[in-house]
């Protein structure tokens, strides 16, 4: 796809590192699951993380595992560059609030709520946190929306905290993960568990106090030189959560003609690709 739009700069190839712990389960089967599928990786140990990282504090016994073919995908841009080549192909585009299917067990079309008429074979509800309500007799109480923060601080030129210097880290154990500075943006780090429950429409979209000390209680801990950084950027945005992590991808029991396809909070777009085949 990047090379048949020409913008392979939707990609940023930073290595990915997930900081494990020394009883880490998880981090050593995924050891096994790379080497299984030949995928680049290198195991670091404790002594060797210090050395190479040394902006990062390793705890006694912590190891890495480093893909260093891995990095970042530019979301809101690929995902803006995957309408543009659709667009190009023929397809079209049309901004509307839809109304839901009512059960019929073949839906001719969809209407829009200011009563147009969109036609087709087959039809796809891909509405993130909203899936919940726009399909509430099929998904009503399965789509749990949780809120979830984003929070950037200011490295002041030291490129050890930017990329290069650094790669995507992963620290599951702490439920944190980060992006490196890339593009000036600032250092990225997120709180990975559920927050409390969300309502994309109506919630307050600015960082909660308690989140930002969370978060510098963790950079204490990880990256003690960041720990009073100042907080130059944050969002504020949704997973919307199945009650076991996995994605709904199904036909829509009532009609034959119409797919779902939710509960993937970033993953989704992880997964776009394999999901799209």
């Amino acid at each position: 796809f990047f090379a048949r739009i020409g913008d392979p700069g939707l990609f940023r190839e930073t290595g990915v590192l997930w900081l494990a712990d020394h009883d880490d389960v998880s981090a050593a089967h995924s050891v096994a699951v790379l080497a299984r599928h030949r995928i680049p990786h290198e195991v670091i140990r404790h002594d060797a993380l210090v050395q190479r990282y040394p902006q990062m504090v390793v705890p006694a016994g912590g190891w890495g595992l480093l893909e260093p073919a891995s990095g970042g995908l530019y979301a809101r841009r690929a995902v803006e560059a995957v309408v543009a080549d659709n667009l190009r192909s023929g397809a079209d585009l049309h901004i509307a609030t839809v109304e839901p299917p009512n059960g019929d067990m073949h839906l001719p079309h969809v209407r829009t709520v200011a009563g147009d008429t969109l036609e087709a074979d087959r039809f796809v509800f891909a509405c993130g946190p909203w899936l919940g309500t726009v399909l509430p007799d099929v998904l009503g109480g399965r789509i749990f929306p949780t809120r979830q923060e984003i929070l950037y601080f200011d490295i002041a030129g030291d490129h050890r905290f930017a990329a290069p210097g650094l790669p995507i880290w992963l620290d599951f154990g702490r439920s944190y993960y980060g992006v490196p500075d890339i593009d000036g943006r600032g250092f990225k780090v997120a709180f990975d568990a559920h927050g409390e429950a969300f309502d994309p429409d109506t919630a307050e979209r600015h960082p909660t106090p308690e989140r930002i000390a969370h978060a510098r209680d963790f950079l204490a801990l990880r990256f003690p030189a960041l720990a009073s950084a100042p907080l130059v950027a944050a969002e504020v945005c949704q997973y919307e959560n199945t009650w076991n992590g996995d994605f709904v991808l199904d036909r829509h029991p009532g009609c034959d003609n119409v797919w779902i396809a939710g509960g993937g909070s970033g993953h989704g777009f992880k997964h776009g690709p394999a999901v799209g085949a």
